[in-house]
């Protein structure tokens, strides 16, 4: 007999996390704006001073943490932080 899951809810909290790029080791490779699942970041026309097209953070709410953006940033250029309240 098949056994039904339930959500575990503890209070209506919602995780929030700060998105901040290192604008010293962006490359601009855009693989944030290609992979994040929450569409956090977009593509820019801002140059760095290193001269690459800097990526920006549009959506800074919608971050869930996942950290993919982190795992795959080649320039590690790219920091998750959980907020807390």
């Amino acid at each position: 007999m098949p056994t039904q899951s339930t959500d575990l809810k503890i209070g209506n909290s919602k995780r929030t996390f700060e998105v901040s790029i290192n604008e010293d080791f962006c490359k601009g490779c855009d693989i944030c704006v290609d992979f994040c699942p929450k569409h956090v970041y977009g593509r820019s026309d801002r140059i760095n001073a290193r001269g690459y097209y800097q990526p920006v953070i549009i959506a800074q709410g919608e971050c869930t943490g996942c950290k993919l953006c982190e795992l795959l940033c080649p320039e590690m250029a790219i920091v998750i932080m959980e907020l807390k309240k």
